[in-house]
């Protein structure tokens, strides 16, 4: 569980909302410096995170922004997990299933 109420451990949020397959994906890529919280750069992937927060995550050479509608309590269906974000900056054709690969 987390230490505040209405708030989730980043690289669990990433999971939930199906940005990367694995929860172990999300923490390499947190702890290798791939996401920035609020503007701010993240490395530790037990940092909480609540709606209204934002993320600008890179992989592969690209840069995706989001930000937190909903917190989740499950790794849900595709649908389920879209509602968890706001896509800032979403390219016409769509990302895909997953950010990761």
């Amino acid at each position: 569980m987390t230490d505040h109420p209405g708030a989730l451990r980043l690289d669990r949020w990433l999971f939930h909302a199906r940005l990367f397959k694995s929860r172990g994906l999300a923490a390499e890529r947190i702890e290798g410096g791939g996401i920035r919280l609020n503007g701010q750069p993240c490395r530790k992937p037990g940092r909480n995170v609540k709606p209204g927060d934002r993320l600008v995550i890179s992989a592969h050479g690209k840069l995706r922004s989001v930000e937190i509608l909903a917190l989740g309590a499950r790794r849900g269906p595709a649908a389920e997990a879209q509602a968890l974000y706001a896509d800032l900056d979403a390219p016409a054709g769509g990302w895909g299933q997953d950010f990761d690969g």
